[in-house]
């Protein structure tokens, strides 16, 4: 059995950043990575795994990139402008922080969309002043002013366990 004569004696030390800067050496700093500052870009579209799609980034030209957002963003706002940062200032690595207002919305004299959404346990209602497009694919159903309902799709189907009605002014089958 052997015994130790001072239990906080240090045996071995290896020597890291941490222990230089407590013993006093000089330890060799990081580089210094210049991130850029905010840029613009030209938001493209989705991908088929609806991630954003950012062009012209700079040093860039041509390519399209894919990007992360901060914000939602929608398909009536492609060709928009964008906000972007770089994660870790790779410019294949884009965040979108924000969309540019269009400049000719905010013109006097235009009207912003009139658009509501209301919603509870019951019912979900989408109002807006002109039309309601619902769109998956090659299939939609819109919804006119004119009280027009029209259903677009390659198959439609029509089905009811009880009576199923069709009444019009006039029916034009085939």
């Amino acid at each position: 059995m052997s015994v130790v004569d001072d239990p906080a004696k240090v045996l071995f030390v290896e020597e890291t950043d941490e222990v230089a800067a407590l013993i006093g050496r000089p330890r060799a700093r990081a580089p210094v990575v210049a991130l850029p500052a905010a840029v613009t870009a030209r938001f493209h579209g989705f991908d088929r795994d609806e991630r954003p799609l950012v062009a012209g980034l700079p040093g860039l030209p041509g390519e399209i990139v894919t990007a992360r957002s901060t914000v939602p963003l929608l398909m009536s706002q492609v060709g928009s402008t964008v906000v972007l940062v770089f994660e870790h200032g790779e410019a294949r690595r884009p965040i979108i922080v924000g969309v540019l207002q269009d400049e000719r919305a905010a013109a006097p004299g235009t009207e912003p969309q009139h658009v509501s959404v209301e919603a509870d346990d019951e019912r979900f209602v989408v109002s807006a002043e002109r039309e309601i497009v619902l769109r998956c694919g090659e299939a939609s159903i819109t919804l006119t002013r004119a009280g027009k309902v029209l259903i677009k799709g390659s198959y439609v189907v029509s089905r009811s366990t009880g009576y199923n009605k069709i009444k019009g002014a006039a029916v034009d089958i085939n």
